[in-house]
């Protein structure tokens, strides 16, 4: 398993407690999506309610939530408010990622841990936009690199505390190395640009994060990987980061279809309404079918390119079901759901945001091509 449960104390229902807050931050999305607001009051709720700390294991101060309950924890808050789903799973995958290479892989990452349950911090990634080339430079200074860059898509940075990011330092032995390490959105030269005025997903806050040589010192570098090439950290990151990420979009197509089932009973029976509904329904089982298969993979001890492939064959088919579903919700709904009351078109465009993380559906295709012939991943 990739977290285990907390067996000493009574086991906290957390679906329950992502209910309640689902309950109070819906009548909030709509106002920040029409405002261009971060959730601050969702985030607020999710602090008090411990979810923030849920997944660091027992034996280093947090919760031993399983990975499998807070994915669908996500995908409930998902139904309420993608944006607040979407930006707690970015701060939850990247503490799944550390919490899996601690226990399975012995890696240092046990003080960040720590620091995320006693400090309740909260986590920004920037991986997103880097991928696997990254992004900015690393100049070699005395005691560590100043660090230059621009971090685009950086889900949760206004109520963030740490920022996991990368830059490229052009090493004179190795070339082109890819750093890994963390800076504290509060410390000196990181500032953070208002840009984040999208067609969805507006209330993530997802603004960038500038970088002006900010000082890392050595000792802070978590990592180092050759620049654009596969490399292990990044398949652990494949086949656990997805799985959280696309149960904020299976959350919305949940609540896309609610909303569509609701309309649609006060209809009289056209002789298509039928199908369209049993379109939406067979596209949320496939999203639903195929997310379980993520989260199960997410679940295991095995890292590798063809765990990866497998996890991003689910990304995109997650994908496409997901926008499907919400897609047919809106004709299943009809004409009203034109209108923003209904919620409907609000989730339309949330649910676009699952075409653009990585892989994106064509470097998939390819990745899975390539692999399923024998070639080469990094060709």
């Amino acid at each position: 398993m990739l977290l285990e449960k907390n067996t000493d104390t009574a086991p906290i229902d957390w679906l329950a407690r992502a209910d309640a807050v689902a309950g109070d931050i819906a009548a909030q999305a709509a106002r920040h999506d029409a405002e261009d607001t971060f959730v601050f009051d969702a985030y607020a709720r999710l602090k008090a309610e411990g979810f923030f700390s849920a997944l660091v294991p027992v034996e280093l101060g947090g919760s031993g939530a399983s990975f499998t309950e807070i994915c669908q924890v996500i995908r409930r808050l998902g139904a309420a408010c993608g944006s607040t789903a979407l930006a707690f799973s970015m701060h939850t995958h990247l503490v799944a990622v550390a919490a899996w290479r601690w226990r399975v892989q012995g890696a240092p990452t046990e003080g960040l841990l720590k620091r995320v349950a006693a400090e309740n911090l909260i986590l920004v990634s920037s991986g997103g936009s880097d991928w696997l080339k990254s992004a900015g430079d690393a100049v070699k200074v005395e005691g560590g690199f100043k660090i230059t860059a621009r971090k685009i898509f950086s889900s949760g940075c206004l109520a963030g505390d740490l920022l996991s990011t990368s830059a490229v330092y052009d090493d004179p032995e190795a070339g082109a190395t890819v750093l890994h390490f963390a800076v504290p959105l509060k410390a000196e030269g990181v500032t953070i640009a208002d840009t984040w005025r999208t067609l969805g997903m507006r209330g993530t806050g997802s603004h960038d994060v500038q970088l002006t040589e900010v000082f890392v010192p050595d000792a802070a570098i978590a990592g180092r990987r050759p620049q654009g090439a596969w490399h292990p950290l990044f398949h652990a990151i494949s086949k656990i980061a997805f799985a959280a990420i696309y149960s904020a979009y299976v959350g919305v197509a949940d609540g896309a279809r609610a909303k569509a089932l609701t309309m649609a009973r006060k209809k009289a029976d056209d002789g298509h309404l039928a199908y369209l509904v049993g379109e939406m329904e067979n596209a949320l089982h496939i999203a639903e079918v195929m997310l379980a298969d993520m989260i199960a993979l997410a679940e295991t001890d095995a890292i590798g390119p063809e765990v990866t492939g497998r996890a991003m064959i689910g990304r995109t088919v997650v994908a496409q079901s997901a926008i499907k579903t919400v897609e047919r919700a809106m004709e299943v709904a009809g004409g009203a759901s034109f209108y923003r009351d209904a919620g409907l078109e609000r989730a339309f465009r949330d649910i676009q945001g699952a075409r653009f993380h990585p892989l994106q559906e064509k470097p998939q295709l390819r990745y899975a091509g390539r692999l399923a012939l024998g070639w080469d991943i990094d060709g």
